[in-house]
């Protein structure tokens, strides 16, 4: 099949991938296969009120962008914690250990990676958001 140039699809017809693993508390849709992009993933992920994730992440290369589309909450990005509200736009260099906790409202975010190797770059931080 040629390529068109172009891919349209909706983040809601992405499968959940995190919410059977995590009880329900933490959606998560990731759209970089359907998207057949070179250089960008576009993720969603949707928080449950109150939910704060223990295990935190970075990357070797890929650069994030979060954009806060519903709710509120807060991030913790190296040793700093910031507040997070509705329109927020947080770029997270890859290094920078980075994890999420929602407010009583939840927390969604919309989510663009850039470039990545094929079997991606992510890295899990056990036990780092504990206090």
């Amino acid at each position: 099949m040629a390529d068109s140039g172009y891919t349209l699809t909706n983040l809601e017809d992405a499968d959940d991938v995190l919410g059977e693993r995590t009880g329900g508390r933490v959606q998560g849709r990731f759209l970089r296969p359907v998207l057949e992009s070179r250089e960008l993933g576009v993720s969603r992920f949707t928080f449950a009120p109150g939910f704060r994730s223990e295990v935190g992440h970075h990357h070797e290369t890929q650069e994030e962008v979060y954009v806060v589309v519903g709710g509120s909450g807060r991030a913790k990005v190296g040793d700093d914690v910031m507040d997070l509200r509705q329109w927020d736009v947080l770029r997270v260099a890859p290094e920078a250990i980075r994890a999420f906790a929602a407010g009583p409202d939840g927390l969604d975010m919309v989510i663009v990676g850039g470039s990545r190797p094929p079997e991606g770059d992510g890295h899990m931080v056990t036990d780092w958001w504990t206090e």
